[in-house]
């Protein structure tokens, strides 16, 4: 199967570069910018990226590619696209120039294309692109030549004689680029010319038998069983691979959605037939764990450690009757893994998952089935597997639930006044045929009082914001424009019948710069 390696040099979307190859049906992979020869050639990529990043090429510690790398592409004849940052780190190790420049672009920009080559093939000039940079190329190494320019940036595109080296200072993998998924098509079919290998079909039973080889004939899984769509998948995977040695444990952290610790054991236990489906109440132990914790990463530390403990103590339990438990399943996907263990040393770390905040002792080995995909993947996936639809098509909700919902410390009544709020929030959303097209939809407690009135009286409660965005792979997301009238309805529905809110207000950032979720 053909590969493509995408080289992080920091960029905030070196994510969304994967999932465009992988949309084009070839299997993608990031790298850490310093991989060594070694491991580049063990992948053995057809084509490489370099993404974008925050640093300068001339400044003293700003990434740099290992030294021999353009020997290796030359010798192993593997084309190279450097997408911004990517396209000055070619530039300056060649030789060629880089400088900061007055005229910095930001934001959508028309690009002249001065030779169609293959990277443009197809596209009209001029063509509308995503720029975000404040260094140029002011001298190309030799042997290059110009593809593109802007009215501000001369060297907007480029290429080497040899075809081997091309270089982009837009960003063609954001859906403000309108064309970058077709100059990324170029790319990989006619320059690199990559063949589509990447199956969800084929992946499907490739994952079914490494399990069945993992596992072994004999040994037992347990699972943190949370009915999210990334546990739920791994659940159904697992199932269909071992059967019943899948021992499924779905515990009640205290910080779920209303009505969840019914709907999840009717799906499992009732529709889906699990056998070995454990249910643990463990709401007083997590939220006393939580009480007065304000921090978001000391409560995603403490929920994830607490799960584990949890988990530990009820394998100690299962291994009595069942001492073949040998390991623990998790749904964790590739974003959590680079959000979390960051794939170069100039990555941005954003948060840590709990699903990997484990202790060193654990007896248990891991095994995550979901850890190359993506959540759309994940989602067809489901859908290939037979589960039901109410569960893949359920937003994501954050493994520490929530508690990061709730800004500052956690307590069953704040629980209880979000829970109402998010209940009514989604059943609006749901009347007005919107659900399926938005990525996430839900409330935010804040623990600010205001002033209001309700008939006579003066009332001082909690302001609730709503958190309502549309995204492809929330790598980046925009604030959904809904209907003002359905916002005011939705409003006057949790200021009238959630006891403890009485303001409503709508969140409007896009991400960057802020993230989805408050904590």
């Amino acid at each position: 199967m053909d590969k493509i390696g995408i080289m992080d040099l920091g960029s905030q979307y070196t994510h969304l570069i994967a999932r465009r190859i992988r949309e084009l049906g070839i299997y993608s992979e990031i790298l850490p910018y310093n991989v060594s020869l070694q491991e580049l050639r063990t992948l053995s990529p057809k084509g490489i990226i370099l993404s974008g990043g925050p640093n300068s090429v001339y400044e003293l510690n700003s990434p740099k590619l290992p030294s021999r790398f353009f020997n290796f592409i030359r010798e192993e004849q593997i084309p190279v696209l450097g997408i911004c940052y990517g396209l000055h780190l070619i530039v300056h190790q060649l030789n060629g120039e880089i400088e900061a420049h007055d005229k910095k672009e930001y934001g959508k920009v028309e690009l002249d294309i001065l030779d169609i080559d293959e990277l443009f093939h197809t596209l009209d000039s001029p063509q509308i692109v995503w720029m975000s940079h404040g260094d140029q190329v002011k001298s190309l190494p030799l042997g290059f030549k110009i593809l593109a320019k802007t009215n501000n940036c001369p060297i907007a595109a480029y290429k080497s004689q040899d075809s081997l080296f091309y270089g982009v200072q837009f960003h063609p993998e954001v859906a403000h680029t309108p064309n970058g998924k077709i100059i990324l098509k170029n790319f990989i079919e006619r320059v690199v010319k990559a063949k589509k290998g990447w199956i969800l079909e084929d992946w499907i039973e490739q994952s079914i038998e490494q399990i069945k080889m993992t596992v072994g004939s004999k040994n037992r899984v347990i699972l943190g069983l949370s009915g999210g769509v990334d546990s739920s998948v791994v659940a159904l995977l697992l199932h269909k691979a071992i059967g019943d040695r899948l021992h499924s444990i779905f515990v009640n952290n205290g910080v779920l959605r209303k009505n969840e610790v019914d709907e999840v054991q009717e799906i499992f236990k009732n529709k889906l037939g699990f056998k070995n489906f454990h249910f643990i109440d463990a709401e007083d132990y997590f939220l006393n764990k939580l009480k007065n914790i304000s921090d978001p990463e000391e409560k995603r530390r403490i929920i994830g450690h607490s799960f584990i403990e949890v988990f530990e103590n009820q394998t100690k339990e299962l291994e009595k009757k069942y001492p073949d438990i040998k390991f623990l399943a998790q749904g964790t996907i590739y974003p959590d893994r680079v959000e979390t263990s960051t794939t170069s040393d100039t990555s941005s770390k954003i948060k840590s998952h709990h699903n990997l905040t484990l202790p060193e002792n654990m007896s248990l080995k891991i095994i995550e089935p979901l850890r190359d995909l993506y959540k759309d993947e994940v989602r067809k996936i489901g859908l290939k597997l037979g589960l039901p639809a109410e569960i893949i098509q359920r937003h994501p909700f954050p493994g520490p639930g929530l508690a990061v919902r709730i800004v500052g410390p956690i307590d069953k009544q704040k629980l209880e006044i979000l829970r109402n709020a998010d209940e009514i929030l989604i059943e609006e959303i749901k009347k007005a045929m919107l659900y399926d097209s938005l990525w996430q939809a839900f409330c935010v407690f804040l623990p600010l009082k205001t002033v209001g009135v309700m008939g006579d009286y003066r009332t001082y409660e909690y302001i609730c914001s709503i958190r309502i965005v549309e995204s492809l792979d929330a790598m980046t997301a925009n604030f959904a424009k809904l209907n003002w009238d359905l916002l005011e309805k939705i409003s006057s529905r949790i200021v009238n019948e959630v006891k403890g809110i009485n303001r409503v207000v709508y969140d409007i950032s896009n991400k960057p710069p802020s993230t989805i979720e408050y904590e």
